[in-house]
């Protein structure tokens, strides 16, 4: 079945077919007529792009462009020329009693530290374990003010100013035992 192509072609025979005299210049026509063809214009693509480009910018302006809005969570003030923050005392009365007679408490607690060399460091890590909650509690005033008022942060806040009071009140007792304890060691020496 196979066959060499030499074979095939050895009893070829071309045939003569002339060309008219006018080929070429019709082929030239042809290939003029193919080449300088107007293609059809698409005016829509052109105008929807146009439109595309305009209606971003229009985004990118309206985006950027600076406006005075009114932050929703903050409260005004009396004189309603600047809106203070909220804080847990704002919310309502019965939260302001309680973020009072916290803070006081504490306020009092710390007053009445007796203070000495002997307990300094005592007192400084229980400082500084009070400081970290007051930091805290800043950060949780602070996100009733982002996030809104929410129970979960409002407890939180309570809970807060509840572990500053009994830090200080377990402090105080710690103080009044170290200073019996001196008292009594004190009186062992005299004796």
């Amino acid at each position: 079945m196979q066959q060499d192509i030499r074979d095939k072609f050895k009893n070829y025979k071309e045939e003569k077919v002339e060309l008219s005299s006018n080929h070429s210049k019709k082929f030239e026509a042809l290939l003029n007529q193919e080449l300088h063809q107007t293609k059809p214009k698409k005016n829509n693509i052109k105008w929807l792009s146009i439109a595309a480009s305009i209606l971003l910018l229009v985004i990118i302006g309206v985006q950027f462009y600076p406006t005075k809005k009114e932050d929703p969570i903050l409260i005004k003030t009396d004189d309603n020329s600047t809106p203070k923050q909220i804080t847990l005392g704002n919310i309502s009365p019965e939260f302001n009693t309680i973020e009072t007679y916290y803070t006081n408490s504490i306020n009092l607690e710390i007053s009445q530290l007796d203070l000495s060399e002997e307990n300094k460091e005592l007192v400084d890590n229980y400082l500084l374990k009070i400081a970290e909650l007051t930091k805290e509690y800043k950060d949780l005033t602070q996100e009733l003010n982002t996030k809104g008022v929410n129970d979960a942060t409002i407890d939180a806040l309570i809970r807060n100013l509840q572990l500053r009071l009994q830090l200080l009140q377990r402090l105080k007792k710690q103080l009044n035992e170290f200073k019996n304890l001196n008292t009594k060691q004190n009186e062992q020496q005299i004796i």
